[in-house]
């Protein structure tokens, strides 16, 4: 009998099933709008690729059986009429199936194999063990029958297109057992004396001690919190490749990267209860800065870009995150980051300001996170406040560090650098009811309907209280039944799935909810926190939602997303116990 499930269940549909260090997930989503009947093993190393597809079968005719898919953090089940199949992970690498009255057909995900592509198979002769080798990974994946018996081999050694797998089954009344294994080129034969039943209780266990350290305040007032930490644990990797630090993927769905602002927020969530892990997540990025100071885009398992940037939100997150972490940042801490830090910030006032200028500006839409955001239509090399504001918060938490760091010639140096910038946003980009956009090349002004334009809101405390008041004004047209809508719900550009031209988004909406309650706009921060909740109470933790019906929208396993909901229910819970 399989142990009984434990844990918030979730569709695989929606989340892969995977475990806390794993660069492989099991799931039907094969990349972004592929969607396949079955389930695949699909591993994140060099890229994302469906690597085996299982096929449960009815054990007594040998075809597809009809089963529902169950998940719970630490089991997979296929559940059918005539039994059922388990799977569960033994170790991030590793995974173990038991079946019962069904059997499982485990084939190569592609049928063909050319000499740069696909999957070969073979038995091997020393163990008997059956070996996928993927071209595409550059990984092996190794299945060891532990019990039961293999009815059919289709493949083995074959060359060209065809079919390859193996047909794992037990005689009625039987059970079967195996290992698959994800592993780089060799290794001894696969052994365990742990039961299956014993794999899975150590897999929940695993999961049941991380969401009480990253979410020890949940309470059914906050009925997401225990899926969210799992949406976290399951997407982090451990160090592979180019990722030299455990690393919390945006997702194991297609956007499976760190971003170099979206880290920021699951080094938040995860800074009370797991603070190694975030600062970990802080970190990464700055491993790969380059030679100006800047940071890359993106860093996974096999590639770093760098033909962006995004946003310096990192001034902020780095002073939220030392309140949360449980203890003060070492010495030796505070002078790496703030070594790191001032490079990143040297970078937007060298590289990215004109000649003459007083402020930086963003190449594309990209470099702001927020890419297509209709702030950019009129041109997208533009000085906007946003960018400011962030660069603002960072310049002071710099001056901070200075300080701290018995260094008061530079903490004056960055203050006084923060001042002048911020004088120089309200001089050129403040109409006097707005912020505005600048083209660097036209020097011409816009206006937009965009929320991007009320972001400068980050700056709260530190912002003339009019300009509060306007900016919290603003925020509000924008607050749909489920948050803060992208753009205008009543603007001619917006659209329901327009990525930033619309839909609500975790970052912004955390951002804002900041900005205000630090600028004493505690009813309506109060209300967007509200919506938000609900929102991923009711419909997940997708990349961004449609405003104006909450159905999650492109990849639905975000990892900033269920940060976002962590932090805000967090503070909701810590008000409430108030």
């Amino acid at each position: 009998m399989t142990a009984a499930r434990s844990g918030p269940a979730f569709s695989v549909h929606d989340i892969p099933f995977s475990t806390h260090g794993s660069w492989f997930g099991i799931s039907p989503v094969l990349a972004e709008k592929a969607r396949a009947e079955d389930l695949h093993l699909v591993s994140h190393q060099n890229g994302m690729h469906a690597v085996l597809r299982f096929t449960p079968l009815d054990a007594r005719t040998g075809e597809r059986a009809g089963t529902r898919v169950e998940a719970t953090p630490g089991l997979l089940r296929w559940a059918g009429e005539q039994g059922h199949v388990a799977l569960a992970y033994a170790s991030p690498d590793t995974v173990r199936l038991r079946g019962e009255g069904l059997g499982l057909r485990i084939n190569a995900a592609a049928d063909a194999l050319t000499p740069f592509t696909g999957t070969y198979f073979y038995r091997d002769p020393v163990d008997g063990a059956y070996v996928f080798t993927s071209y595409e990974t550059g990984r092996r994946y190794r299945i060891t029958v532990l019990s039961g018996t293999v009815t059919e081999i289709s493949g083995s050694q074959a060359l060209g297109t065809g079919e390859r797998g193996v047909t794992l089954t037990a005689a009625p009344g039987g059970v079967w057992e195996s290992a698959v294994e994800e592993l780089d080129s060799a290794r001894l034969p696969y052994t365990s004396s742990e039961t299956f039943d014993a794999v899975v209780a150590t897999a929940e266990q695993a999961f049941t001690a991380f969401a009480d350290a990253v979410a020890p305040w949940r309470s059914t007032g906050t009925p997401a919190a225990e899926l969210a930490a799992y949406v976290l644990w399951s997407a982090t990797v451990r160090p592979a490749g180019l990722v030299a630090r455990p690393a919390v993927l945006m997702s194991k769905h297609w956007m499976d990267k760190v971003w170099s602002w979206d880290h920021c927020f699951n080094a938040l969530a995860l800074a009370p209860g797991a603070p190694a892990l975030a600062w970990d997540q802080f970190s990464l990025p700055f491993d790969h800065q380059d030679e100006t100071g800047a940071l890359p885009d993106s860093v996974t398992h096999s590639e770093v870009l760098y033909n962006f940037v995004k946003p310096p939100i990192h001034g902020w997150a780095l002073s939220h995150l030392r309140r949360r972490l449980p203890a003060p940042l070492s010495r030796i801490e505070l002078a790496e980051i703030y070594r790191r830090l001032a490079r990143w910030t040297d970078f937007w006032l060298t590289v990215r300001r004109a000649p003459g200028a007083a402020l930086p500006h963003y190449q594309h839409g990209n470099d702001s996170g927020w890419d297509n955001a209709t702030t950019f239509d009129p041109e997208r090399v533009v000085v906007t406040a946003d960018l400011v504001a962030f660069l603002v918060l960072q310049l002071r938490e710099l001056s901070l560090l200075a300080a701290e760091l018995s260094l008061p010639d530079e903490a004056r140096r960055w203050s006084r650098t923060a001042e002048a910038t911020q004088a120089a946003m309200l001089d050129e980009l403040w109409t006097g009811e707005r912020f505005v956009a600048r083209g660097v090349d036209s020097a011409a002004t816009w206006g937009s309907s965009s929320l991007l334009d009320l972001m400068p809101m980050t700056l709260g405390e530190h912002l003339p209280e009019h300009i509060r008041k306007t900016l919290a004004a603003r925020i509000e047209t924008h607050l749909t039944a489920y948050g803060l809508a992208t753009e205008l719900p009543t603007s001619p550009h917006y659209l329901s799935d327009g990525y930033w031209r619309g839909p609500i988004w975790a970052p912004a909406t955390v951002l804002i909810e900041d900005g205000l309650r630090r600028a004493d706009h505690h009813r309506l921060a109060d209300e967007i926190s509200a919506r938000f909740r609900a929102l991923c109470e009711t419909h997940g933790f997708a990349e961004n939602f449609d405003a104006l019906t909450g159905t999650g929208l492109r990849d639905r396993a975000y990892t900033w997303t269920a940060s976002s909901y962590l932090l805000l229910a967090e503070a909701h819970a810590h008000r409430d116990s108030r």
